[in-house]
């Protein structure tokens, strides 16, 4: 895979020009793209910034994001070709920092959970996950360095884990979703997808204008971990709690306490209600589509949209107040420990190509609007991955935790 921090390092040293790293990202895609599918269009001749921070990093941008130069087209043929006058301003802040914009990866139809032609680079037959398919695949083909996903249940931290690459859905609203089709505005949150934790944290520094995120030199001290089962959303199988056990033994490794967590009510009743309000908010966002190009929808788009049309007022109301009760729980939790840990999806990707994943142990964190990040947890088949979770606010500790844990998992002997 291609590493960010890797690519600015050799620029920064003189011995990489920013163009020759733009370079080094296309011929990757004339090699790999045919076989994997992850993007929905590409830059022919970008232009290429001397300047910047990010100035030589070549990032894919999730097909449901405004870019003035490239289409965007949703996943959907209702928008096939369609060019929006301005870029959105996630967009603007990756020019503003020197990076390109080389490609538009491909989504789910609006970001919903039926599946696109993209392929797993790392586990043949079986599916990236989605619906931030194409963003996860093309990091972990060694495409692109980075990665703009959206995620308003799982569509980060799921294709994450099944791609086996890191990535970060930072707290809610910590990214401008200005310029983002939206599904549901009070669950629709950026994240970013890289090689490794150094690359996911640096390019977060970065884009929130935010230095204290990135990881310096020094050690994360000994944190607090949570280790936290999510009873409530069923039962992981036995790989992905093999890997949550690796992950635990590493991060003792590293010096850090790990004690199991329960999570009290009203969590697990807020995590019951996330779809309501997913589903409630996307019937509006979507009214347009639904009315104008129901037979065009996806199958899974168009049945959850219809039955999207009984939900009451009552209902996401209800929602709503269990979902800030909720929040407030969260808090005591986190006076206790400073970052949970628990798994990143059910297993290892599912077989095939018709399904993008559960995404069940993704939907109360999103709701809940805290930082979470998924670190790839190394061994034989199919990848796996766990998930860091740090309270609102508080990425850089979500990050570094992540990181400590994953130099554990590299040396056994730490």
């Amino acid at each position: 895979m291609l590493s960010l921090v890797d690519l600015l390092a050799r620029r920064d040293a003189g011995t990489l020009t920013p163009a020759a790293a733009i370079g080094i990202a296309e011929a990757a895609i004339a090699a790999r793209e045919p076989e994997v599918g992850a993007l929905a269009s590409l830059q022919a001749d970008p232009f290429v910034p001397e300047r910047g921070p990010l100035a030589g990093i070549a990032a894919g941008v999730k097909d449901i994001i405004d870019t003035a130069d490239l289409p965007t087209g949703m996943g959907s043929p209702i928008y096939a070709g369609w060019r929006p006058r301005a870029d959105a301003a996630i967009v603007m802040r990756l020019r503003a920092l020197g990076a390109v914009p080389l490609a538009k990866t491909t989504t789910s139809p609006f970001a919903s959970l039926d599946p696109t032609r993209t392929r797993n680079p790392r586990a043949p037959g079986r599916t990236p996950g989605g619906s931030s398919a194409g963003s996860a695949a093309s990091v972990a083909a060694g495409m692109l360095p980075l990665a703009l996903g959206t995620q308003t249940g799982g569509s980060v931290i799921r294709p994450a884990a099944y791609c086996g690459v890191a990535a970060i859905k930072p707290s809610f609203r910590l990214l401008p979703t200005v310029g983002v089709k939206t599904f549901s505005w009070a669950l629709d949150t950026l994240g970013l997808f890289g090689a490794g934790i150094r690359d996911v944290a640096r390019a977060l520094a970065l884009l929130a204008d935010r230095p204290a995120i990135d990881l310096g030199a020094s050690e994360p001290g000994r944190p607090r971990i949570g280790l936290v089962a999510q009873d409530f959303a069923g039962s992981p199988d036995p790989d992905m709690q093999a890997a949550l056990a690796a992950a635990v033994r590493a991060a003792e490794r590293a010096g850090a306490s790990v004690r199991d967590l329960a999570l009290p009510e009203p969590l697990p009743g807020a995590w019951a209600r996330h779809g309501i309000i997913q589903d409630y908010e996307a019937r509006q966002a979507l009214a347009w589509e639904y009315a104008s190009h129901r037979d065009a929808l996806s199958e899974g788009l168009g049945a959850r949209l219809d039955r999207a049309q009984d939900l009451t007022a009552r209902d996401y109301d209800d929602a709503r107040r269990h979902a800030h009760q909720a929040r407030r729980a969260l808090k005591d939790v986190f006076s206790d420990v400073d970052v949970l840990l628990t798994v990143s999806a059910p297993g290892r990707a599912p077989e095939g190509l018709a399904s993008t994943g559960d995404p069940r142990f993704n939907r109360l964190w999103t709701l809940m609007g805290v930082p979470c990040v998924n670190l790839p947890v190394p061994g034989e088949g199919a990848p796996l991955g766990v998930q860091v979770i740090a309270r609102f606010g508080d990425d850089g500790r979500a990050l570094a935790a992540a990181r400590m844990i994953e130099a554990a998992l590299a040396d056994p002997s730490r």
